[in-house]
């Protein structure tokens, strides 16, 4: 088996079988061709199947000297499904990092702005621009429905249920979502899409595509982080943020004003509740306030 045919299927069963995003796909890959890489500067010539554990340790160790755990953590989280791929596919039996534990990393509290810092950053948007039309309804978009990057890039007009009060969000594996928006943004989203897309060539591949370039192309996920971080410069934030901090402080906001976790893990599209939990720790005064509100013994 060659390095180059196994990474080749490896990608397609990320895509295809398991649904990743593009972005996922070459993350994982990256990882492995970083252990390619590795091998080849050592000169061994060795192919996927011949990996010992002891040549993945050896990795690992020098990698390790110029990576964070937390980065490492990763890259053997990459490794080991890229072996485990190879088990799904009966090419070997045993995966080489079944016994190699990631390092011990402490849960990242995620950064938040306060509904303060957000309407400072949305009235410093320009709208004497058509851009700055669609930058205001895309930050509104982000912090009123909490969405990923990718998912903002790729909502369509066909997801907008505005009678009903929903969007329609396609999140990581291809999995859809029904999110709550409100009148507020659904007012920008129609300002933006009634008096500034429409004057847009729009190439066709993107027709329903909602938020767009200049040249009537899907805004790259780099443009979005370069509306955000402009936007937030021009409010005098001094925070380092990017288009993820308003997903944090959607489900933060949330739960401080006492939405329910289980309802915020659904809106937020996470898999495990445990994923959500994080935001139970960013306000522990919260807590508090739960306690005393609910508890019988208080």
């Amino acid at each position: 088996m060659k390095w180059k045919d196994a990474l080749k299927d490896f990608a397609l069963y990320l895509k295809i079988e398991r649904g990743m995003s593009l972005h996922t796909v070459n993350n994982y890959t990256l990882d492995v061709q970083k252990l390619i890489q590795y091998l080849e500067v050592h000169d061994m010539s060795l192919n996927p199947l011949q990996i010992t554990s002891e040549n993945i340790q050896d990795f690992i160790y020098e990698m390790a000297k110029d990576i964070n755990p937390r980065t490492q953590s990763r890259l053997i989280s990459g490794l080991r499904s890229f072996y485990d791929y190879l088990i799904f596919e009966n090419y070997c039996t045993t995966n080489p990092l079944e016994r190699i534990e990631a390092p011990k990393i402490g849960r990242k509290l995620p950064d938040t702005l306060s509904v303060k810092d957000i309407d400072g950053i949305v009235n410093a948007i320009d709208l004497s621009s058509a851009q700055g039309e669609r930058n205001r309804a895309i930050i509104e978009t982000l912090y009123s429905c909490g969405l990923r990057v990718s998912e903002l890039t790729e909502l369509k007009i066909s997801d907008l249920f505005f009678d009903e009060g929903f969007i329609k969000v396609t999140g990581k594996g291809n999995k859809q979502r029904f999110v709550p928006i409100g009148p507020l943004t659904q007012k920008y989203i129609n300002l933006y899409k009634d008096h500034v897309r429409v004057q847009i060539k729009i190439e066709t591949p993107f027709n329903d595509t909602l938020f767009l370039n200049r040249r009537g192309k899907q805004l790259s996920r780099a443009m979005i982080f370069t509306i955000v971080k402009n936007a937030a410069s021009k409010a005098g934030i001094q925070k380092n943020i990017s288009p993820h901090t308003f997903r944090h402080s959607f489900a933060t906001h949330l739960l401080e004003n006492g939405a329910d976790l289980r309802a915020i893990q659904m809106m937020l599209g996470h898999e495990s509740i445990t994923t959500t939990e994080i935001y139970m720790h960013v306000d522990k005064s919260h807590l508090k306030e739960v306690v005393h509100k609910f508890h019988p013994r208080t």
